[in-house]
């Protein structure tokens, strides 16, 4: 085969950071990277503002990192409060009725890219992803382009598969249900890594509560939120499996936005209110998750491995959590804390029966979840991980192999994944609240 058809063919090989790595300068080890992180949500954008802030403020220290979000988003407002940070207020408009608007933004994020000249761009979701491939269109040398998937959302059609093959070049997973979902996907070519979300174990740590009126209650909440896919409604079934007695020893707090109309009326019928607390949104979770005896996260869509979990274990407390996606990797049955089935309202409520009728164990399974939090959610391995998928992906070094992690449960993890890559799903699909603010609620019921 003549030399010219040769290069043809292993340029038509080539994955796109490849070709667009061929213009960039060559990358040292040593040298400061320019990173951009952008994120589409206008208010308090959950699970992808913890993540974006703590990789932020964590790289910032040895790299040059900038954050682009709308200027009403919490992720702005707290970015702009962490030193050394560049923040930068940057709309995502999204819907053939604001073409306008788009045209407008996609100007203002080329003119900040052309003016920095990044070398990674760490996109977050669908909207940002978008208006970054368009903002980035003609740019040379252009910024490698790194996508996080922070759900089990489909990704499938034409749309991902052409951001797949022209607009992405790495694909970070935050779980390994997820990784394995991607390699169902376009973005198998993007050669997706696991790299596990991580908390800060000095900031989330144990707190003695205060001292409570009433010992035999049985203190256990939430700060995954109130969305309907958190499954959090399903405590009112399993509360009804439980004796009169039981459940009057039982106090459930759940921290994000008020409780929907619909979710109050659902309430209301269960007759289970008193047992039910919202003290809202919170800047500061600390102090409510002191508070409790466990943690629950009850999902059954959407979720990956749920930030709120890992901080409730880093503060010393046991969680339960369903088999969904990859929420059962953050536990190690019957050590620190109960992996329960989607909808399992009986096991749910058995569950509840046992940390009911031996808190030393829930004390045992808690001291354990701090422990596992200290050898495996910590801040720094999150943040050395995902530096090196970057250096990585600079130098064009080939990707690691994702491994599990050592408490994974690979059964239940696996048994939700259909022949498609996807998770089988319970149920119709929930969008997750997007409250409109970060501030508490005014007045919040008191909750202790």
């Amino acid at each position: 085969m003549p030399s010219s058809e040769r290069n043809g063919e292993s340029a038509a090989n080539e994955l796109p950071s490849q070709r667009r790595r061929l213009l960039r300068p060559a990358y040292h080890p040593d040298r400061r990277m320019k990173l951009l992180y952008t994120n589409f949500h206008s208010g308090s954008g959950g699970g992808h503002t913890t993540y974006i802030r703590e990789l932020a403020r964590g790289l910032s220290v040895r790299h040059e990192v900038h954050v682009a979000a709308p200027e009403e988003s919490r992720l702005l407002r707290e970015a702009r409060e962490i030193p050394g940070l560049h923040a930068f207020a940057q709309p995502y408009p999204n819907g053939l009725r604001l073409r306008p608007a788009r045209r407008r933004a996609c100007a203002r994020l080329r003119a900040y890219l052309e003016e920095h000249r990044f070398d990674i761009v760490h996109v977050n979701g669908s909207a940002d992803h978008r208006l970054v491939i368009a903002a980035l269109r003609g740019l040379q040398p252009r910024p490698l382009v790194v996508l996080t998937k922070h759900n089990t959302k489909p990704m499938r059609g034409l749309q991902h598969a052409w951001r797949a093959r022209f607009g992405t070049d790495k694909v970070i997973a935050v779980c390994e249900f997820v990784r394995r979902q991607l390699s169902h996907t376009p973005y198998r070519r993007c050669q997706p890594e696991t790299v596990y979300n991580g908390v800060d174990t000095a900031f989330y740590s144990p707190a003695e509560p205060a001292d409570r009126v009433d010992t035999r209650q049985l203190w256990i909440g939430s700060n995954a939120g109130t969305a309907d896919y958190k499954g959090w409604t399903d405590l009112m079934a399993a509360l009804a499996l439980l004796t009169p007695d039981e459940r009057d020893r039982i106090q459930v707090v759940i921290a994000g936005h008020p409780p929907s109309a619909a979710q109050r009326e659902m309430l209301a019928r269960s007759g289970l209110q008193d047992r039910f607390h919202f003290p809202g949104l919170l800047d500061d979770v600390r102090p409510m998750i002191a508070r409790l005896d466990a943690g629950f996260v009850l999902s059954h869509d959407i979720e990956t491995i749920s930030f709120a979990c890992r901080e409730m274990m880093a503060m010393g407390k046991p969680v339960m959590v369903t088999d969904y996606a990859g929420l059962p990797e953050n536990i190690r049955p019957g050590t620190d804390g109960w992996i329960v089935p989607v909808h399992g309202h009986a096991a749910m409520a058995a569950a509840l029966r046992d940390m009911l009728n031996d808190r030393e164990d829930v004390l045992r399974r808690g001291k354990a979840a701090r422990d596992h939090a200290l050898a495996e959610f910590g801040i720094g391995t999150f943040l050395d991980h995902t530096e090196a998928v970057y250096a990585r992906l600079l130098a064009g070094a080939p990707s690691l192999d994702s491994e599990p992690s050592p408490s994974q449960d690979l059964a239940s993890t696996g048994r939700l994944i259909g022949e498609d890559g996807h998770p089988r799903r319970h149920g119709p699909m929930q969008m997750p609240d997007m409250p409109a603010s970060s501030q508490p609620v005014a007045d919040p019921p008191s909750v202790w």
